[in-house]
């Protein structure tokens, strides 16, 4: 995928990770107004469990950091949220896959709600951590993040109107977000994009290409493989003191395997075998 390319104006796909993500937010969306229209109470009750209060969060409610990404209140919330995470999960997933958005996307929603909820408790610029929040922005932040890096001059059409590269409009959301932590208004939100935003940025930098998830297999069986060439390398060194002790002579090589004394193949020509 090219870092750099000519504007479009057609609509990317919606399909895979982010068509799921997006259908998510909006079901998650649609069951909480018209669970608050059937019963207002109950509504109320649930969405303040399901939203990020670091107060609560931090007392046990373990499940926020995941929950709150996925509830939106206002129309033009879920509306603008919804069109971002669009655009930007469908360019990312066409180039890295599925599973590499989610879990960019997790990262920096998690990664940004626990990091943010901690800074709360310094109440730096007002900060409370009775605060609360709620949206996908974060994990919006961390694709915008990603994108910025990755297609820097990719040009995009702010807001529809004003043609910039990615880098700059990246720029932009985040000085929007950085202004309004300290000017005032949404605090906690801000710093909430903010710590989403650098969530997503350390994946990038340091996440294997191909996700997390392969990289920790990856390791996984290189430690698992490591042990059994061990094992193998053991064994056969105690093999050879056996043999030897019978007045015979066996030979293996570094990696444990038997040497055929009538074998005349280079034992360090691999092209042979499996």
């Amino acid at each position: 995928m090219p870092r750099s390319g000519p504007i479009t104006m057609t609509f990317p796909p919606f399909a895979g990770a982010t068509r799921k993500l997006v259908l998510v937010n909006v079901a998650v969306f649609f069951t909480l107004a018209v669970l608050a229209w059937i019963a207002p109470g109950v509504g109320q009750l649930l969405t303040a469990g399901l939203v990020l209060e670091p107060a609560h969060f931090l007392t046990g409610m373990l499940w926020q950091p995941v929950t709150y990404a996925f509830v939106h209140v206002g129309i033009t919330d879920i509306l603008f949220g919804m069109l971002t995470l669009w655009f930007t999960g469908s360019l990312l997933e066409g180039a890295y896959g599925s599973r590499w958005l989610y879990e960019l996307f997790f990262s920096a929603s998690i990664g940004g709600a626990v990091l943010a909820s901690a800074i709360t408790l310094t109440h730096v610029v007002g900060l409370d951590p009775h605060d609360f929040t709620y949206g996908a922005w974060a994990g919006v932040f961390g694709l915008l993040v990603a994108i910025g890096m990755i297609f820097g001059d990719q040009e995009f059409l702010l807001f529809f109107v004003l043609r910039l590269k990615a880098k700059y409009m990246v720029t932009i959301y985040i000085l929007i977000a950085v202004a309004v932590l300290l000017k005032g208004g949404d605090r906690f939100g801000a710093l909430l994009q903010l710590s989403g935003a650098l969530c997503g940025y350390l994946f990038v930098r340091f996440a294997p290409t191909r996700g997390l998830a392969f990289g920790v297999t990856e390791r996984y069986f290189g430690i698992r493989n490591g042990y059994y060439r061990w094992k193998r390398r053991r064994a056969a060194k105690k093999f050879e003191v056996y043999m030897r002790g019978q007045n015979r002579e066996v030979h293996f090589d570094k990696d444990g395997r038997y040497v055929d004394p009538d074998d005349k193949r280079n034992p360090n020509d691999r092209s042979w075998m499996n």
